[in-house]
């Protein structure tokens, strides 16, 4: 008999109470039901964590533009209040609205990257529905602060400084949160493809981020902030009714690391057909859950058979699965952490660049409206989604990550040069080279971010410590951005300054 199961959400609780009542003797593959469920929800989460990210550079049209050189939208009424800020927005109405723009960018980007790595060992201690909830509940009340300064009048732009910074650092609960989650439930098979779709949540998220913001940045800027913030809030409540982030809270055994791993000769491949079965004793629930990796001998303490309907020794398997959370210097030992960090790095500083910058530099360069830069941009994540995936399956099917990494970011350069020297020349080219752009960009991000973190997270050095995963996904994700940003950082305040000592 299993000792007491962690705490379950609330939401899942029930849901099993409903299939019990309906369905008392119904037998179904439980694991892959939960798997599905995990990577639905944590897709979720994340497409959330983009969407309230993007508003910022479709805003960013309005919030500097010349008013006199524009027409106000139909039935809008100019009044006293909004005669000279219709179309622009004070601070950001001056000739140096560009680099007070930059300085909001560098206030979030500075407090995501000295926020990442603490997010990173939180993540390891705590349980990550909550810190998933909690993350999602802040972040969209800081982006919902910061649409609140339209129909409040507010021009200080501290408050948008320090909004931009409370932001970035609830937004570090975002990517070592789920990465973990999802590591949690999936073995160590090919995962390329699979983490290759999921991570469009990246590339949707920046999509529905501009479509919402698009609609309404014309018309009523704040809502282009403030419904992405209300959405973010709501997915967030459903992470808490409905997230499992282990295997071992429902009772289960997670998958097992490849380092127990036993080949048999019936079943040598990676996929195997052995099944175990688990029994959920709070609900009696019966669990069929499928596993990829058979289970060594030598770990027979931990596990008492392929047909056993109940978790021996709950507790022993719980500590052996979650581990001891690692040191910094311990992950950064880890073969190939430094390596994909400062790879990542580079093509996470092109990303960002266009996430936001892009509409802004497509109305700079063509003659298209606010709205229609901010719908056309979304093209570069259409791409990145494309990208996501072939650079997951070209992972899969040849071994070599670090190589399929390489050959796109040599052919995202000089596409990069192409694109500004032509990118502008006609609709058909633009949307073109942004979606090559955007596939050979974010491709080896996508790669490097989910599939690369969650095998150097689960490295055989580190035996199978699942814990080591936040860890290395917060060290990958920000290593060194801290120290390049303070140089923007300081570039922005001397800006400000000189700002100030003109007026």
């Amino acid at each position: 008999m299993t000792g007491p199961l962690r705490d379950q959400p609330w939401g899942l609780k029930v849901m099993e109470y409903a299939i019990i009542k309906c369905c008392p003797n119904h037998r179904v593959n439980r694991m892959v039901w939960h798997q599905g469920g995990i990577l639905a929800l944590t897709y979720l989460a994340y497409t959330c964590y983009h969407m309230t990210r993007k508003p910022m550079s479709v805003v960013k049209n309005v919030l500097s533009f010349n008013c006199s050189t524009l027409s106000p939208p139909p039935n809008f009424l100019i009044n006293s209040s909004n005669r000279d800020t219709w179309c622009d927005w004070a601070p950001f109405d001056t000739a140096d609205a560009p680099a007070l723009l930059g300085i909001l960018d560098s206030a979030f980007l500075f407090a995501y990257a000295a926020a990442m790595f603490l997010s990173g060992f939180i993540a390891e201690r705590v349980n990550l529905r909550y810190f998933l909830t909690f993350g999602m509940l802040a972040s969209g009340i800081s982006c919902y602060l910061f649409g609140i300064a339209r129909p409040y009048n507010i021009h200080n732009l501290w408050y948008f400084v320090l909004v931009q910074a409370v932001g970035g650092v609830f937004q570090t609960s975002g990517w070592p949160g789920v990465v973990t989650v999802v590591g949690n439930w999936f073995g160590k098979g090919k995962r390329g493809l699979i983490f290759g779709i999921w991570n469009s949540h990246t590339s949707l998220g920046n999509i529905l981020g501009s479509l919402i913001a698009a609609e309404f940045v014309e018309s009523d800027w704040g809502l282009s902030f403030m419904v992405p913030g209300i959405i973010m809030g709501l997915i967030g409540f459903i992470i808490f009714l409905f997230l499992v982030p282990n295997p071992i809270d429902i009772g289960c055994i997670p998958p097992v690391s490849p380092k127990y791993r036993k080949l048999d000769a019936a079943h040598s491949s990676d996929e195997g057909s052995s099944a175990d079965e688990c029994e959920n004793i709070h609900n009696r629930l019966t669990y069929r859950c499928a596993y990829r990796e058979q289970v060594d001998v030598d770990d027979i303490e931990n596990v008492r058979s392929e047909t056993s309907p109940i978790l021996p020794r709950h507790r022993h398997i719980q500590e052996s699965d979650r581990g001891n959370a690692i040191g910094f210097m311990k992950a950064m030992m880890i073969p190939g952490v430094v390596e994909y960090s400062l790879s990542l790095f580079f093509a996470k500083l092109v990303s960002y660049t266009f996430l936001y910058w892009l509409p802004l530099y497509i109305a700079a360069s063509t003659t298209y409206s606010t709205t229609s830069s901010a719908n056309l941009s979304t093209f570069f994540d259409v791409g990145g989604i494309i990208g996501a995936i072939a650079a997951g399956v070209l992972s899969d099917y040849s071994g070599t990550s670090a190589l399929t990494c390489a050959v796109m970011l040599g052919f995202a350069v000089p596409m990069l040069f192409v694109y500004d020297y032509i990118g502008s020349t006609s609709l058909a080219t633009t949307i073109l080279l942004l979606l090559i752009v955007g596939l050979l960009v974010n491709g080896p991000y996508a790669l490097i971010t989910t599939a690369v973190s969650a095998e150097l997270g689960t490295h055989p050095s580190l035996g199978n410590n699942s814990k080591a995963l936040a860890t290395v996904t917060a060290i990958i994700d920000d290593m060194l951005a801290l120290l390049l940003l303070s140089r923007l950082v300081y570039r922005d305040v001397k800006l400000f300054r000189r700002r100030r000592r003109i007026v």
